[in-house]
């Protein structure tokens, strides 16, 4: 095991389960401090990470975390954004309160958090987004979920541009499918959620889900020195389902 991430310090949102427990734990595996942020209640899950109770879409929380940072004259050198929903509905059936839930979430969220953290990152800081594929293959039932990880997805760009100045890059990992406790949480019962993961399944030309583990692995990538030269850009990890 390589020791990219000695003596550096490292912010996983949502990193209590999936995708955001395996990059905690994979970020810890090589050095680094990890801090972890949870909803409230979910405390007891943190794996002796450094906790921050913090929902998603909470902004002056993210601004509270910010200034906490900075007063204690600490410095991040990669963040993950990743906590955020997915909830599916169709056209005729999705609400406006599900549009704002998602949207508050997934990108507002998103932004005012990185906007609260810029003073605390570090020269060469690096920030990967949370993304999914779903922003470019037009599931059904996927709208609202999809548009909100476009947003986020079109954001890294242009915050790329307004962060290099200081030395931080922005980056998007976006998984297919894969195998997380986020599939537990669509609304569906067992013999539906079966079916349905079966056929995504055989969307898959590799024909299996991903591992939280091969995204995981992705982000820190993007996030050490070797990858300085990757700026703005969104790796596909979907095992091909994208190209179909």
């Amino acid at each position: 095991m390589s020791n990219r991430f000695a003596h550096k310090t490292v912010l996983v949102t949502g990193g209590t389960s999936g995708i955001g427990l395996a990059t905690a734990r994979a970020f810890r595996a090589e050095g680094a401090h990890v801090i972890v942020t949870a909803r409230p209640g979910k405390a007891h899950e943190a794996e002796g990470f450094e906790l921050v109770q913090l929902d998603a879409s909470d902004v002056p929380g993210a601004r509270a975390l910010g200034a906490h940072l900075a007063a204690a004259g600490r410095t991040l050198d990669a963040v993950f954004v990743n906590a955020g929903i997915a909830e599916f509905a169709s056209l005729t059936d999705a609400s406006e309160e599900l549009w704002d839930r998602t949207f508050n979430t997934n990108a507002k969220g998103a932004f005012f958090l990185i906007q609260a953290l810029r003073p605390v990152l570090a020269k060469g800081a690096s920030i990967v987004l949370n993304g999914s594929i779903n922003a470019h293959i037009g599931m059904p039932n996927s709208a609202i979920y999809a548009a909100s990880k476009a947003a986020l997805i079109s954001m890294a760009k242009t915050l790329s541009t307004e962060l290099l100045p200081q030395g931080a890059r922005v980056n998007v990992v976006s998984p297919g499918p894969v195998t997380t406790p986020l599939y537990g949480k669509l609304g569906f019962d067992a013999d539906t959620l079966k079916q349905v993961a079966a056929q995504i399944q055989g969307q898959v030309p590799l024909g299996r889900f991903g591992t939280v583990d091969e995204i995981a692995s992705t982000v820190l990538h993007l996030s050490a020195p070797e990858s300085a030269f990757i700026v703005g850009t969104e790796i596909i990890v979907d095992g091909g389902m994208s190209q179909l």
